[in-house]
């Protein structure tokens, strides 16, 4: 009888002994993406008044669109200096996303694709390895006329890139399409 009571415990000792490891392996830390709510792109003429184009959109992949903003139009045949500001309004305060995009230039870079009366973008600021990062950049008119701009931030592209996202490659963490109207 203790022979069979034996051959009873066995399978639930081996059983122990298979599910228990002493494999001690920490999984990596899960660097959880930001929530981007907002993006505001500030463009800047030489003689100033700055016009403000924005994205908002406060209840982040949830079912309402963003609501798109511009404060007015362009010069035809002008120079803007431009700025995008990133914010996590979900917050309170809201979080400075840019800061963290700033700080990581490194694993980011906004691209801008223009069309129309936008001749075109040009970056005024880099990484630490001489790359475009794109939180500062010059924006160019032509003639008057209809125009848009898309702004695309990208996590981890491919750098150096040809300027293109689909050379790019990597996640995208915040785009929109501004209409924009040149006079």
């Amino acid at each position: 009888m203790k022979f069979y009571n034996t051959l009873k415990v066995l399978p639930l000792i081996t059983l122990f002994f298979v599910s228990c490891s002493d494999d001690n392996d920490i999984p990596d830390p899960v660097n959880e993406e930001e929530l981007i709510t907002t993006m505001t792109v500030t463009l800047t003429p030489l003689g100033g008044g700055d016009i403000i184009l924005e994205s908002q959109d406060l209840d982040g992949d949830g079912p309402n669109a963003p609501v798109i903003t511009v404060s007015g139009p362009l010069s035809a045949n002008s120079t803007y200096s431009g700025t995008v500001e990133l914010l996590n309004e979900t917050e309170n305060p809201a979080e400075d996303i840019t800061e963290e995009v700033g700080e990581e230039a490194d694993e980011h870079q906004f691209f801008y694709v223009v069309s129309g009366a936008v001749s075109g973008v040009t970056y005024t600021d880099q990484d630490g390895n001489g790359n475009p990062v794109g939180i500062t950049f010059e924006l160019t008119t032509s003639d008057a006329g209809a125009a848009t701009l898309n702004v695309t931030l990208r996590h981890e592209p491919k750098k150096p890139n040809d300027g293109t996202l689909a050379d790019a490659g990597g996640e995208t963490d915040i785009t929109q399409t501004f209409t924009l109207t040149v006079q």
